[in-house]
């Protein structure tokens, strides 16, 4: 509530004007406090609070790997994506070779680059999970059916493997969009692992970085 006071003007009886008093003005907010309570209250009661997304990552495992079990993954439809600086991203499949700078692949982390060539690899899984999507969306099947289902259709022995290696020029964006990359076209298996000195001098040889004489050197 509000309170005015004011005062002043003519004197009725002498005719003489007087000094004009100042208003003095008292607003009550009290009101105003109950009405902010009632408020936060139906706030707090009314809003939904938004669930954290998580993402599962593969880390690279401690245990010891053999030889012959790394060869069966190379040897297989295997993927490494090599993350570079200044936003680079290069991948080369199966088994490298660390002397022909042909064998890595440039790319970009657009719908038509990595996107397009991970949809490709992974056609198969990529239709089976539409197939499955579509059965939820229509209530065919339910939650715990379709986590199942997709789990079993992820890990597909045909499915591509994807390895995940990181420069020391890569940012974190980099990583991130990466990852995105593996759940938008449902890469069942993949890990981020070390990156290796022949993955390094492969991506220094694609951009020019080694000179003529310690390249005919290292071959």
């Amino acid at each position: 509530m509000a309170e005015v006071n004011t005062g002043g003007g003519h004197d009725k009886g002498k005719g003489k004007k007087v000094k004009q008093k100042k208003v003095s003005l008292r607003v009550d907010f009290t009101p105003m406090v109950d009405m902010n309570m009632l408020l936060i209250t139906f706030f707090m009661f009314c809003t939904s609070l938004s669930k954290p997304q998580t993402m599962e990552i593969n880390m690279p495992s401690k245990d010891n790997v053999t030889e012959d079990q790394q060869n069966k993954v190379k040897a297989s439809d295997a993927i490494t994506i090599i993350l570079g600086g200044e936003d680079k991203v290069f991948y080369y499949t199966g088994l490298p070779n660390y002397e022909d700078p042909k064998t890595l692949v440039e790319t970009n982390y657009t719908e038509d680059g990595l996107r397009s060539f991970l949809l490709s690899r992974n056609a198969n899984v990529v239709n089976k999970m539409n197939v499955l999507k579509q059965k939820k969306a229509k209530e065919e099947i339910s939650e715990e059916d379709f986590k199942k289902q997709s789990i079993e259709i992820k890990g597909d022995k045909n499915a591509p493997v994807v390895m995940i290696k990181a420069m020391d020029e890569a940012t974190y964006k980099n990583l991130i969009d990466v990852l995105d990359e593996m759940q938008i076209c449902n890469i069942g298996k993949y890990a981020i692992v070390d990156i290796q000195d022949g993955d390094k001098y492969l991506v220094a040889n694609y951009l020019g970085l080694i000179p003529a004489g310690e390249q005919q050197a290292a071959q």
